[in-house]
């Protein structure tokens, strides 16, 4: 099953795509850059208002490889009682240094996604293993250079489905995300990811800073399969 994932800035945003039917809601400031982080009091107005009806993820924001400052950073935001804390591995020395330190949070019952950008180079099965051994609940597949091509102009469905196999090996929820659009979902879900995300493609405009457009959101939403009918259609 491949549900949709749905970045959004505040608690407006957060309850339009409830109300769209979406099935994870992801908590990211797109002005702050690829994984921006939301104030911390306005995701704690989020998971106050939607902790029961949807999963909720919050980024930690763009941070450099200090794996104290990040570890710091995952236990406030893991504090506001989101389901899982994603953090952004924007360099090898992030995976060398910091992605094994966050088995200090793991540890402590925090669901943890890592996620890893597909325009920048990085040994999938290294930090696939080195993921797992930190005991962290996921990994993600995005974009880091907004606006330099979505994620099939830097992997192609082979290199996609490798990913999420491997993933799925290393007992690992994954998710893809990077600048996709309704008409990227047929190929990108046969990756058999468990999410697909979007922001850009729920927008005005499609411009990833704007406000998101409940049509758009609609249209998404209608063109991957709800969870109850994925299930009706395998029964």
């Amino acid at each position: 099953m491949t549900g949709m994932l749905a970045s959004v800035r505040n608690l407006e945003e957060a309850n339009l795509v409830y109300g769209g039917g979406v099935d994870s809601i992801d908590l990211k400031e797109p002005l702050q850059g690829a994984l921006g982080a939301v104030p911390l009091n306005e995701i704690h107005y989020i998971v106050d208002e939607l902790w029961e009806k949807c999963v909720i993820s919050a980024t930690v924001g763009d941070l450099p490889a200090d794996a104290d400052a990040i570890e710091d950073k995952v236990m406030q935001t893991a504090e506001t009682g989101v389901d899982y804390v994603k953090v952004g591995m924007f360099s090898d020395r992030h995976i060398e240094e910091c992605l094994p330190k966050l088995v200090h949070c793991a540890n402590k019952g925090i669901a943890i996604i890592a996620v890893f950008f597909a325009d920048m180079d990085f040994d999938t099965d290294h930090a696939l293993q080195t993921a797992k051994q930190a005991h962290l609940k996921g990994v993600m597949l995005d974009t880091a250079r907004k606006g330099a091509g979505c994620l099939l102009q830097h992997k192609n469905i082979l290199q996609l489905e490798y990913f999420v196999n491997r993933a799925k090996q290393n007992d690992l929820l994954t998710g893809l995300a990077g600048s996709l659009t309704i008409d990227d979902i047929p190929a990108v879900s046969k990756a058999n990811a468990d999410y697909i995300g979007f922001r850009t493609a729920l927008c005005a405009n499609k411009k990833r800073t704007s406000h998101l457009d409940h049509k758009a959101i609609e249209q998404i939403r209608n063109s991957i399969p709800y969870p109850n009918e994925y299930h009706q259609k395998l029964a």
